[in-house]
């Protein structure tokens, strides 16, 4: 099986008609972790909503594929049944709808007609992955995070994560509003999924999650691109330094950022 790989070239993105993300580019393969810093308002987020689809933010220019296929030709169901995975900030509930008839709805759905997940097996693939992240078995039939706190949410979008087994995943501020426990729950979760049929981007402010997800690559954007990539102590600079002197460096002036 060939290793896969997500390719993002020259990728402009607006809002509203407005310019957010200016010529990004990266690549990541199976096997690989990156994470993307960068100040607030410089356009992570609107990257990884692209990517998935999301109709509020429209590509201008540039290309994204998945294993050579055009993910920007396929709808939002058809970039998740190719293998793209996307952890949101903000993950929305879902009143009336159960984690387990979610779940088992989702893979099923990416398996086909006629290859439904059988439903012990279902079970106890769900129950496997619930253990790993330390998670009372009676969410699965909670409503999709009605009621839940902000790590609960977080830790229910890594649950979904361990379930599809997706060939890449988005993980836009996972770590965002999470104490030190449940920060590694998530981190737990993350590194279960490390093979070479697997790779993920860490949108991230905070180099403590990198503590305990060693990312392979690190980078930083700034003005709705990427502006420079280094190793994991790139990430141990920035939460020292701050951004500050990185723009100075690079010749990058303070107000050029946009909104995301």
């Amino acid at each position: 099986m060939a290793i896969p790989e997500l390719r993002i070239k020259d990728l402009h993105v607006s809002v509203e008609d407005k310019n957010i993300v200016k010529g990004f580019d990266l690549d990541v393969k199976g096997g690989e972790i990156h994470a993307l810093m960068g100040p607030n308002g410089t356009g992570k987020s609107t990257v990884a909503s692209a990517i998935m689809g999301h109709p509020k933010y429209q590509v201008t220019s540039g290309s994204v594929t998945l294993d050579g296929k055009n993910l920007l030709d396929m709808t939002v169901d058809e970039r998740a049944r190719a293998g793209l995975f996307l952890a949101m900030q903000y993950p929305s509930e879902v009143s009336g709808v159960t984690n387990a008839d979610f779940l088992r709805t989702a893979i099923n759905g990416k398996r086909g007609e006629g290859n439904e997940i059988p439903l012990m097996k279902f079970i106890k693939l769900m129950d496997k992955k619930m253990d790993l992240l330390e998670m009372d078995h009676h969410f699965a039939e909670r409503y999709v995070n009605e009621g839940f706190s902000g790590g609960e949410k977080k830790r229910n979008e890594i649950l979904q994560l361990l379930m599809l087994q997706p060939k890449f995943a988005i993980l836009d501020e996972i770590d965002s509003g999470l104490d030190i426990d449940a920060l590694k729950w998530v981190a737990n979760g993350v590194n279960a999924m490390r093979s070479e049929n697997f790779g993920c981007l860490i949108i991230t402010h905070y180099q403590r999650l990198l503590n305990y997800i060693k990312p392979d690559k690190v980078h930083i954007m700034m003005n709705g691109r990427i502006v420079t990539t280094g190793g994991p102590e790139l990430a141990v600079r920035l939460e020292k330094e701050g951004y500050d002197g990185l723009r100075k460096e690079l010749g990058i002036k303070d107000d050029e950022t946009v909104e995301a």
